[in-house]
């Protein structure tokens, strides 16, 4: 299917850019001081005819998606974007000079420069330091030699473009052999479409940097052809180039976008694991992007308001699917791994977390009226696949903490993207007021629509310190544990099993401040470790109306505290 989908992808590329080049020609000026654009369409017609797979390579590299998609817009909205329109626009010279290059043709064109950095897309990039913001220089080719050049500098393109030479920066390539499986992955850090939205400029990785990589991919590699040999024998056809990015504690950032097929942007991850994680993530994403090019698998809708473990905001369908898609492929990934014995405690937590996070999304998008037929039958395969492995045992411990992590998310999320209904909380605050015994209402209809507005801050602290516990964060060189951001004492004794500490210090941060989220959902886990309690069940399942009455009563004297209201309102939740 990966192939397939490639070459639908690059059908449809070279049907974009022939009409952008056609509608850019009726526009007075788009040149700017470059040639006409029917020369770039012509060079590119002259290096299909000499080697049809150098002009396949240009079309099926994925920033030349991004570049034809983002280019589009500006001209269907009469913008320049970042930059002049000519200089996007111009950017079709470069693509045609890159795959006259790869033809092996003699020829000669000009090509836009953005502070005096020349990108010749797939190949590398030619430095002119010193020149202007936006400007020109010459590419050319003679006898199988080519040259970039303004009008003091020429800069002669190495035999392998992807090495670098004086005054060049070639795109380089990590390769990886795991037996007879050959993984090859580009790492871009010139192309200026690289991004997510709009141009960027180049980010050289650093030596040391791309030693990480290639490690770090080797691991990746085997771990995914040991584990996953179907989805390593077809990853490579459709995940062929990342965009590196530096490392971030505790985390794995990554993205990709449906116009870069074949590209993703990733932050250096702590190991081989979780490298292996957001590639298999990231290739998901991708394949379903180029599906959705030929597939309507749901009606537009741009409302805000599913529940998605992976993200702190309310998604619409389109970015829920897009979830589940991918975290399917991650569940398969650490099942893999349970069941192989490999790093029993993290992949037995990371399984059991997801297929259940994955499954609750799941779930509700199944009975989503957006769905198309083709829609439906595609989340029913899924849930085909995943439902079974709901069934399939893990270590006590890991459910446990699965458990946990999934009450804490979703307890942040309702808490600081749901609003109560208000009449509910007004005859909530007078049942108390009153001096009732048990709550005047039911929760059958609390709730209003999700905001994507979020009512207070969050902390994935809790989160960072299950992992760090599972060992899913390595240790750092002198062998400590790194420092969790924001991890309060309270969060410290609840993750190491100190529940009364812990409560007492949920205690003393709700005193200080009883808005606080992460303090509210905390105090309720704590109190859960403990046993069955009211508050617990308030607490983990409708804080947002715990901490909106609580609002209501702190104008009286002697208010109740937070934990005081949530006993009360617990009754009301079943166990």
């Amino acid at each position: 299917m990966a192939r397939r989908l490639r070459r639908a992808e690059r059908s449809r590329r070279k049907l974009l850019i022939h009409t952008l080049l056609t509608e850019a020609e009726k526009t007075p000026g788009h040149a700017g001081p470059l040639p006409p654009l029917d020369s770039a369409w012509e060079l590119l017609a002259r290096a299909e005819a000499r080697a049809p797979r150098a002009v396949n390579r240009m079309l099926t590299n994925p920033y030349t998606g991004s570049w034809a998609g983002y280019t589009t817009r500006l001209m269907r909205k009469g913008i320049d974007g970042v930059g002049p329109l000519w200089m996007h626009l111009g950017h079709a010279h470069a693509i045609a000079a890159a795959a006259a290059i790869r033809a092996e043709l003699d020829f000669e064109t000009t090509v836009p420069a953005w502070h005096g950095n020349a990108v010749l897309p797939s190949l590398g990039m030619a430095r002119f330091p010193g020149t202007g913001t936006f400007s020109s220089v010459t590419v050319r080719g003679v006898n199988g030699r080519y040259f970039v050049s303004n009008a003091e500098t020429t800069v002669r393109l190495p035999t392998a473009p992807e090495s670098d030479a004086p005054g060049w920066w070639g795109i380089r390539r990590v390769r990886s052999q795991v037996g007879s499986q050959r993984f090859s992955l580009w790492l871009d850090d010139l192309d200026p479409y690289r991004g997510l939205y709009e141009p960027v400029p180049p980010e050289r990785l650093p030596g040391g940097d791309l030693a990480d990589w290639q490690r770090l991919i080797d691991e990746a590699c085997r771990l995914i052809a040991a584990h996953l040999p179907g989805l390593a024998r077809i990853m490579p056809v459709g995940l062929a180039s990342l965009v590196p990015k530096p490392h971030v504690l505790f985390r794995n950032p990554s993205a990709s976008t449906g116009e870069a097929f074949g590209s993703a942007v990733v932050g250096l991850p702590a190991d081989g694991m979780s490298l292996a994680e957001t590639l298999i993530h990231e290739f998901q994403h991708i394949v379903l992007g180029g599906l959705l090019h030929l597939v309507e698998l749901y009606e537009p809708d741009p409302g805000e308001r599913i529940y998605v473990a992976w993200r702190d905001d309310p998604r619409p369908v389109s970015g829920a699917l897009q979830g589940v898609y991918a975290y399917f492929g991650v569940t398969a990934f650490w099942r893999a791994l349970h069941q192989a014995g490999q790093s029993p405690q993290r992949s037995g937590f990371e399984f059991a977390y997801w297929r259940e996070q994955t499954w609750r999304t799941l779930r509700v998008l199944r009975t989503d009226a957006t769905l198309t037929d083709a829609g439906r039958r595609f989340l029913d395969a899924i849930a085909g696949r995943l439902g079974p492995w709901r069934e399939e045992p893990v270590p006590s411990e890991a459910s446990r903490l699965a458990t946990a992590a999934r009450q804490d998310h979703l307890a942040g999320w309702r808490v600081r993207h749901l609003r109560p209904d208000p009449v509910v909380v007004a005859e909530l605050a007078g049942g108390w007021l009153s001096g009732r015994p048990r709550p005047p209402a039911t929760l059958d209809a609390t709730g209003l629509p999700p905001t994507p507005v979020p009512d207070g801050g969050w902390s994935h602290a809790r989160m960072d310190l299950i992992r760090l516990a599972v060992g899913g964060t390595p240790a750092s060189p002198d062998g400590r544990p790194p420092v969790v951001p924001g991890a309060t004492a309270a969060d410290l004794a609840y993750t190491g099993g100190d529940f009364l500490e812990a409560i007492a210090g949920y205690r003393r941060e709700l005193a200080a401040d009883p808005d606080r989220p992460t303090s509210l959902v905390g105090l309720g886990l704590a109190l859960c470790a403990r046993g069955p309690h009211p508050a617990a069940r308030a607490l983990l399942h409708c804080p947002e109306l715990v901490r909106a009455v609580h609002r209501r009563l702190r104008v009286v004297p002697q208010p109740p505290t937070v934990e005081q209201l949530a006993s009360w309102i617990g009754q009301l939740v079943p166990d």
